[in-house]
C-alpha cells in the first residue's frame, strides 16, 4: 500500500482570495476559519478580500496562511483522506503540527499570532533581505556567505534553489558574487531577514512564550525544519524555536520522508510552491496540490483511479486515530530509491 504526507504552505505562498472556495463549500474548513476570526477577528475577511500589500505584511500572512493551511488539510480529512505523516515550509511547520496534534487548532493560532508579532518587531528592529539564488549549488553558496559578516543560506529549496539573508549591503555582494559564477539572483518581496541571526529577539521571545504552553504529543509524525527528520517529544518546543534562526532544510526533509516510504505528497494552503519544489526533488513520487475546492475532486479521483483508498475513519476514543506503524501503513508502497541522492 501507499503512504501519504500533507505538507503545508509558508509564508510567501499567500494569494488574494486564497481560502474563500474552501469556506463556501467545506463544513469542516468553515469550521476553521470561524475559529480564526473567533480568536483574531477579521482574518476570514483578509484572505478572500486583501489586497497583495495587506497579505504580504507579516502581522497579516502569517496568521491568514495559517488558517488557509489548516481548512485545506480539514477539507481532505472531510473526504477520508488522513495522512502518515506532515511537513511545513517555516510557518507551515506550526500549521503542519497543530494538524498533528502537538497543539489545538486554538492554540496553535494564537501561536502563529504570536509569532507574527515577534517577527515583525525583530524585522523592523534588524533591517534585512532576502534574496533566491538559482542554479549554484548550495556549498559554493555557503562557502561565498561565509566571506561576510551578515548573511546566510537559510532556505535550502532544492538543488538548483537556496535562499539567503541578511543585512541588505552583504546580500547584494554576494549577488553580485553568484552573477559572476553564472547563478541567478531574485530579491524576494519579504519584510525581513528571516532565519538568521536578525530573528534573534523574536526566538527569544517566541521561546519565553512557549514556556507557558502545554503542548500534546504527536497524533501523526511530523518532521522538522532544523533537523530535516521526524519530531521527537523532548525536543518539541525547541525545535519550534530553533527553526526561527536556522536554515530551513526542505530538500533534506522531503527525500527523508521518501525514503522513509512517502511516495504520495499532497499540498494544502496557499499556491503550489511546495508542490512545485516536491517534483523538482523526488521526481518518482505522485504529488498534488489543494489550495481551491476544485483541487480536492481531483485529487480523490486521481487517488480512487489508483485504487488507493482511505483509511477507516477513527472515532476519537479508538485506538486506531493513532498512526500506524510504517510496516502497516495504509498507504505504504515499496519504491526504487532516489539512487545518486540529493544534496544540498
Amino acid at each position: 500500500m501507499r503512504e501519504i504526507a500533507f505538507l503545508f504552505a509558508g509564508q510567501g505562498a499567500q494569494y488574494p482570495g486564497m481560502g474563500q472556495s474552501l469556506w463556501a463549500n467545506s463544513p469542516k474548513a468553515r469550521e476553521v476559519f470561524e475559529m480564526a476570526d473567533q480568536e483574531r477577528p477579521g482574518t476570514s475577511q483578509q484572505c478572500f478580500s486583501g489586497d497583495k500589500a495587506q497579505l504580504s505584511a507579516t502581522i497579516n500572512t502569517q496568521p491568514c496562511v495559517f488558517a488557509v493551511d489548516l481548512a485545506a488539510a480539514a477539507a481532505l480529512e472531510e473526504q477520508g483522506l488522513r495522512p502518515g505523516a506532515v511537513a511545513g515550509f517555516s510557518l507551515g511547520e506550526l500549521s503542519a503540527v497543530t494538524f498533528a496534534g502537538m497543539l489545538s487548532y486554538e492554540e496553535g493560532f494564537k501561536l502563529v499570532c504570536k509569532r507574527a508579532q515577534f517577527m515583525d518587531e525583530a524585522a523592523r528592529e534588524n533591517r534585512g533581505v532576502m534574496a533566491a539564488i538559482l542554479n549554484v549549488q548550495g556549498r559554493l553558496i555557503e562557502e561565498i556567505c561565509a566571506n561576510y559578516e551578515d548573511v546566510w543560506p537559510v532556505n535550502y529549496n532544492c538543488e538548483s534553489q537556496t535562499v539567503i539573508a541578511g543585512g541588505k549591503e552583504d546580500v547584494l555582494r554576494v549577488c553580485t558574487e553568484i552573477t559572476k559564477a553564472r547563478g541567478k539572483s531574485i530579491m524576494l518581496p519579504v519584510s525581513g531577514a528571516f532565519h538568521c541571526r536578525h530573528m534573534e529577539k523574536a526566538a527569544r521571545n517566541l521561546k519565553d512564550y512557549l514556556e507557558d504552553i502545554n503542548v500534546s504529543d504527536l497524533q501523526t509524525e511530523a518532521y522538522s525544519n532544523y533537523t530535516a527528520g521526524p519530531y521527537v517529544s523532548f525536543r518539541y518546543k525547541e525545535l519550534l524555536t530553533r527553526q526561527m534562526i536556522n536554515p530551513v532544510r526542505w530538500q533534506h526533509t522531503m527525500v527523508n520522508m521518501y525514503q522513509a516510504g512517502i511516495d504520495i505528497f499532497i499540498e494544502v494552503g496557499p499556491g503550489k510552491t511546495l508542490s512545485n519544489l516536491a517534483k523538482k526533488i523526488v521526481p518518482q513520487a505522485e504529488v498534488y496540490n489543494l489550495s481551491e475546492y476544485d483541487d480536492l475532486g481531483k485529487i480523490v479521483e486521481a487517488l480512487n483511479a489508483r485504487k488507493i483508498e482511505p483509511p477507516p475513519a477513527a472515532s476519537p476514543d479508538d485506538s486506531s486515530c493513532f498512526p500506524p506503524s510504517k510496516e502497516n501503513h495504509p498507504y505504504r508502497l515499496r519504491r526504487p530509491s532516489l539512487g545518486g541522492g540529493l544534496v544540498c
